[in-house]
């Protein structure tokens, strides 16, 4: 069994960090969180995470009267209560996990890269992330987005923000992506090595449930590789772990909305298992490198709320790789292979 320890490192750089002799960077971009689980804190962070026209396509005249009339009136009240539900004593799940790997990964490579840490919405923000790398002398940089499975609506939208970003720097720095890593045979591995050891300590369930975030249906249509990444990352690991389409099932979770989204829904699907007589369901969300919201309250606690309903006797979520030894492995692997060919 892989090492359970969880990494622990230098602390994050500060913003006033004085330039020093490092001129390669990585930078880690997670999607971001509130300030503060309540509805004054969810409001600007809402409202910048539905501005952004990869999330939200719809033309501005049809979806500002929305958005200013409607969600941001309504929606965070009630995201708020969610947040509240699995804010701890470190803050936001999402933000402290976001920067534990980061420090993990700063240990892992050593010191002669710099690992940062940005946020697509909120802060720490993408652009003054990077102009601080610059002002400390990076010359390099290598941008890791923390979505294993490509979306113009994830990885697209880091990709514009670091592309703003660079137009405001004089001298902006040498660019790599890292546009996705949901074959990677490492992140397969540390998937797989967490599930089993998650089964060894807890035993195992009567099936094993891959719940993804959803996006609208006609973006897959519009060109988007997404479905198709999350289906292969499904395949992989239920070859990994020997498992028959019967045992490993995938579904599609967050949806909003009146378009039809991907499917099978996970809070359909979780309901039809437990009508079908399943009493023991296991969920994992291989595509969330750290636990967030979309996990800890949707998955952890309103899908089991309604596999219960429904006859189920207990479904039990497997933690997302976080900072444990698995990821942190399989990252800095994937990132020495990136920075390859960089002095």
């Amino acid at each position: 069994m892989p090492d359970r320890s969880h990494y622990t490192g230098p602390a994050e750089h500060s913003r006033d960090t004085p330039a020093t002799s490092v001129q390669t960077a990585v930078l880690l971009v997670n999607l971001g969180t509130p300030v503060a689980p309540t509805a004054g804190a969810l409001r600007p962070y809402l409202a910048e995470f539905l501005s952004d026209r990869r999330v939200i396509d719809l033309p501005r005249w049809q979806w500002w009267p929305i958005l200013h009339g409607v969600i941001l009136r309504l929606r965070p009240r009630r995201s708020a209560h969610a947040y509240g539900r699995i804010w701890d004593a470190q803050g936001s799940p999402l933000r402290w996990r976001s920067e534990a790997l980061a420090r993990a990964l700063q240990a892992e490579l050593g010191a002669e890269v710099r690992v940062a840490l940005a946020m697509r919405y909120g802060e720490p923000a993408v652009a003054s992330t990077i102009a601080q790398l610059a002002r400390e002398g990076v010359r390099r940089l290598l941008v890791l987005p923390l979505y294993p499975q490509y979306s113009a609506t994830s990885t697209g939208s880091v990709i514009d923000a670091v592309a703003d970003a660079m137009k405001a720097l004089r001298w902006p720095p040498e660019l790599r992506f890292v546009n996705d890593y949901h074959d990677d045979p490492g992140h397969v591995e540390a998937l797989a090595a967490s599930i089993e050891r998650w089964w060894a300590e807890h035993g195992r369930g009567d099936k094993l449930l891959l719940s993804f975030h959803g996006i609208p249906e006609r973006y897959v249509r519009l060109g988007d590789p997404y479905a198709e990444q999350c289906r292969a990352t499904a395949r992989l690991l239920r070859d990994r772990l020997r498992l028959d389409e019967s045992q490993l099932l995938l579904s599609f979770q967050s949806r909003v909305g009146r378009e039809s989204w991907l499917s099978p829904y996970t809070d359909a699907t979780v309901r039809r298992l437990a009508s079908e007589g399943v009493k023991r369901l296991d969920v994992a969300c291989p595509g969330f490198a750290v636990d967030c919201l979309e996990t800890l309250e949707e998955i952890a606690m309103q899908n089991r709320d309604f596999f219960a309903a429904a006859g189920g006797e207990s479904l039990r979520y497997i933690p997302a790789l976080n900072d444990g030894a698995e990821q942190v492995h399989s990252l800095a692997a994937l990132l020495r292979r990136h920075l390859q060919g960089w002095p």
